[in-house]
């Protein structure tokens, strides 16, 4: 049975239960999900330490924080203590971080406690968690299916009831479309919510961090601690996340572009569903165009490949991590290094990135696609002036199966042709379970809001959940 974060915290702060017992529970259950392969590593030792240390401050009568003994998990690609930081791949199967990252270090300071580390998509490049170098994850409700990415392993752990939230990242859905397979909620904030200092760089111009949770209330109380200004990253926005206390009626736009019939029936049913509930609530929902969408997966592919091969240029077998054996001189260790490193789907995607970086073809593609984004940004806002919310399904279609797309990437980039366009544009995108396949795989909708809305779609979600 799922506990919320608010009803372990009162049983840690009430004694009807101890931060130690808690995070034992929590321990024990990630031993027992094995089989879906969605933990790299636990913390353990450090977990305990730390639950320990918190109900030493509790029977001191001092106040641990807002998430007092409140077990967590992140995904592999955070900086933090207790166990390597991997990013999932064979480049930094060793790498022990010398710092934590600031949203977990934000999160521990109100009392909440990692217990271990999530699997990926390696350094988060993919939308299945098949691409990750220590096996693939398999979905919390079909162990045939895929767990989705890059943030597969965070949901699968918060959907089997490990922990109450995870953390992940979401460059182009990585957490949305994950939280939508699973049947959990995930939000995608708006871009500078959360520090990235201390994070895997993927693609630094879309790169945001967020949470998945059983419910909206979860999110929005783990967003309100992370969320804010850092020093340390300058994309960082001054705090604006302020929970919604209040009910309102929203015009919602539901994208008819996202309701065709290339996306599965159950799917488009689902979603159908879910908008006369919120009509039956009392909001507007109408359909609305967005022409320009059938090209944001081509912008996605060719402008997040480009920030990919800068930001892996570091990984070079010289200052940190994997480092080839026999090489006979400087440039034959970059090479061998990086090719026993990376995984096939990272070796694409810096092959792309440079090819639409290099001389001769920068303006016929990189500067193109800049140019679409920016007519996607202008479409978006017009849009958001006419409505306050827009809803799609999360994905085209429910989990499918493990090896299905493995030597198709088009078709695996495809998952992710709902979710993309928030990211493009930096706006705060949530999955919200919608309903089930007729057997029995989850489905999500998507609320886009315009910048900054973040807690206005935690606040919609609520109404819809509380139903």
């Amino acid at each position: 049975m799922k506990k919320s974060i608010q009803f372990i915290v009162d049983e840690i702060r009430q004694g009807s239960a101890t931060a130690k017992e808690v995070v034992a529970d929590a321990l024990e259950r990630a031993r027992g999900i094995d089989e879906h392969n969605a933990l790299l590593s636990l913390t353990e030792d450090r977990a305990l330490r730390r639950a320990a240390a918190v109900d030493e401050q509790l029977s001191r009568g001092e106040d641990p924080g807002r998430l007092a003994g409140v077990p967590f998990v992140v995904k592999d690609n955070f900086l933090a203590f207790g166990a390597p930081t991997t990013a999932a791949s064979k480049f930094l199967e060793n790498f022990h971080a010398p710092l934590q990252a600031t949203a977990v270090e934000r999160l521990e300071a109100e009392g909440a406690i990692c217990i271990g580390k999530s699997n990926l998509d390696a350094f988060a490049h993919g939308g299945s968690t098949e691409n990750s170098a220590f096996g693939y994850t398999k979905n919390a409700s079909d162990l045939t299916k895929v767990a989705g990415g890059s943030s597969g392993g965070s949901a699968v752990v918060n959907a089997l009831d490990v922990v109450p939230f995870a953390l992940g990242t979401d460059t182009g859905g990585s957490i949305r479309q994950p939280a939508a397979f699973n049947g959990v909620y995930g939000l995608k904030p708006t871009y500078g919510t959360v520090s990235r200092y201390g994070v895997v760089a993927m693609a630094s111009s879309t790169d945001t961090i967020g949470c998945l949770a059983k419910t909206p209330e979860d999110i929005e109380l783990v967003m309100s601690i992370m969320a804010g200004r850092d020093p340390r990253d300058m994309t960082t926005l001054p705090d604006f996340f302020v929970p919604c206390a209040a009910e309102r009626t929203y015009r919602i736009g539901l994208i008819k572009q996202t309701m065709t019939d290339d996306v599965d029936r159950e799917v488009r049913q689902s979603v159908q569903e879910y908008a006369d509930r919120l009509r039956a609530l009392g909001h507007v929902v109408e359909d609305v165009d967005l022409p320009i969408m059938k090209y944001t997966l081509a912008m996605y592919y060719i402008i997040i490949p480009a920030e990919i091969s800068s930001n892996l240029a570091r990984y070079d077998g010289i200052r940190y991590g994997r480092r080839a054996h026999d090489a006979h001189d400087l440039a034959d260790l970059y090479g061998r290094s990086r090719d026993e490193g990376f995984m096939t789907e990272n070796k694409r995607r810096i092959m792309i990135g440079s090819y639409v970086l290099s001389t001769g073809f920068f303006d016929a593609f990189y500067l193109q696609a800049q140019k679409a984004r920016t007519l996607l940004i202008n479409e978006l806002n017009t849009l958001f002036s006419s409505f306050d919310v827009l809803l799609s399904p999360t994905t085209p279609g429910p989990a499918f199966g493990i090896g299905d797309h493995v030597d198709d990437p088009v078709s695996m980039y495809l998952a992710d042709i709902m979710t993309v366009p928030a990211s493009l544009a930096g706006l705060p995108g949530l999955n919200v379970p919608v309903g089930r396949t007729s057997n029995g795989l989850p489905i999500g909708a998507q609320l886009i809001g315009p910048q900054r809305s973040d807690a206005a779609l935690l606040s919609l979600a609520k109404q819809t959940e509380a139903v």
